[in-house]
């Protein structure tokens, strides 16, 4: 072959090449068909249900609600009455006691408080489960989005790669004709090499995101899992999802983690009057019956005029009261330490609400910025990107420049392509950290 047909013909594999780049890469690369089914593959929805259903950890913190229900059955019930037997006999006699107890607090001021200390444990398990759900469904997010771009990545790997091949194998198979010079040929054999190595690592990526979503689903990590949605339809979901307002000025309040703390406020109230309650008199009612047989050794008449021993058989019934009186014990080390723990409790709930404040600044502030850079590269990048490679791979037709000046592009087009694909990555990760912010309003 004349070595002047040589550009031409490796411009013509680089323009079929050019459609492969001109078009958006997805996710349906054979090197990452294998982790993405749009058919039977797990939705984000279907994950995070998932994960709420099977997450040993959210099923831990479920566990502590139903703990704190037992927890409240126990703290409603009485005290129970004691019952006492006692036998008594004379050694080497016949005289004989026998007695029988019974004593029953009274539990006076005490049950109403510990009801109110256990109502508001159930409360605070409660939030604390949602607020794990909360977190739970944040974690699912995250863990799906980072599945989604290492296999977008992967893609844009799999398709340069596809691209980068073609045009090393027409060289190779021209060069060793002598149609083209060998150091294009090895100069694209070692692209190849460099994009192939990169592939692995980044197929090495890919397992490991899927194997942290594995984790947040609570599969087994040897179980396979597919996802349906690309990193793309992700954000466009997002996007057409309602429009998220102006927050209120509770917003931060009605976070499950603001009002958990909250709650423990409550409960530490409770507390102090637990203890308080602890401290007053209580009264407890006891009663008994007692059977006496007892007599002397000295003998009497009987009423039939014989003599017999003087003994004889009583019974007594014996009620009362006994009150235990707070002088010196009121509980006071146990009063204290609940304010204290109230005044814990206080700061906590503060310290709660501040953070959830920033936390949602931050996410707005960082959400809407991502979505102007977002823009930028849909609207404009790569496009121009696209219409780059396109001018140079023109330009090499017509002998301006050199195969180097058409690799560098190739280069910085995938460079372009994954820097797209980080842009996306924020856009996503910024909404993830809005919903966590937003909570329940999500």
């Amino acid at each position: 072959m004349n070595p002047r047909m040589v550009p031409c013909v490796l411009i013509v594999a680089l323009c079929l090449a050019a459609p492969a780049f001109a078009q958006a890469p997805t996710a349906t690369s054979s090197a990452a068909e294998r982790m993405v089914d749009p058919v039977n593959g797990l939705s984000l929805d279907q994950a995070i249900a998932l994960s709420f259903e099977r997450e040993p950890s959210l099923r831990a913190v479920r566990s502590q609600v139903e703990v704190a229900e037992a927890m409240k059955l126990q703290a409603a019930l009485r005290p129970n009455p004691s019952v006492s037997v006692e036998r008594r006999e004379e050694p080497a006699g016949t005289d004989t006691l026998t007695t029988i107890g019974v004593q029953w607090p009274l539990d006076l001021f005490r049950k109403g408080s510990r009801v109110d200390v256990a109502d508001g444990e159930i409360s605070t398990a409660r939030l604390a489960a949602s607020d794990r759900e909360r977190l739970l469904r944040a974690e699912v997010r995250a863990a799906y989005g980072a599945l989604a771009v290492a296999i977008r990545d992967l893609a844009v790997l799999d398709e340069t790669i596809g691209a980068t091949r073609s045009q090393y194998e027409l060289l190779r198979s021209r060069a060793d004709e002598g149609a083209a010079p060998r150091l294009e040929r090895d100069l694209l054999d070692v692209e190849v090499r460099r994009l192939e190595s990169e592939q692995v690592l980044q197929l090495a990526r890919v397992d490991a995101t899927s194997f942290e979503l594995k984790r947040v689903l609570g599969l087994r990590a040897a179980e396979t899992v597919a996802i349906r949605n690309t990193l793309e339809d992700l954000v466009q979901r997002d996007r057409s999802s309602v429009p998220i307002g102006q927050d209120t000025p509770n917003v931060a309040e009605q976070r499950t983690d603001v009002r958990e703390a909250a709650a423990r406020v409550n409960v530490a109230e409770a507390k102090i009057d637990r203890a308080a309650d602890a401290g007053r008199f209580d009264l407890s009612l006891f009663g008994s019956v007692m059977r006496m047989d007892m007599g002397f050794p000295q003998r009497g008449f009987a009423a039939d005029g014989t003599l017999t021993r003087i003994r004889g058989v009583f019974r007594y019934v014996s009620v009362g009261a006994m009150v235990t009186l707070p002088l010196l014990d009121r509980n006071q080390g146990a009063v204290a330490a609940a304010r204290a723990e109230r005044a814990g409790a206080a700061a906590a709930h503060e310290a709660a609400v501040l953070s959830a404040q920033a936390e949602l600044a931050s996410a707005r502030s960082r959400y809407e910025h991502a979505q102007r850079a977002v823009q930028l590269y849909s609207d404009r990048a790569r496009v121009l990107a696209r219409q780059n490679l396109a001018v140079v791979s023109q330009s090499y037709e017509l002998g301006r420049l050199t195969v180097f000046d058409v690799l560098n592009e190739q280069r910085r087009y995938l460079d372009v392509e994954r820097a797209y694909t980080h842009t996306l990555r924020e856009v996503y990760e910024a909404r993830t950290a809005l919903d966590r912010a937003l909570g329940e309003r999500q």
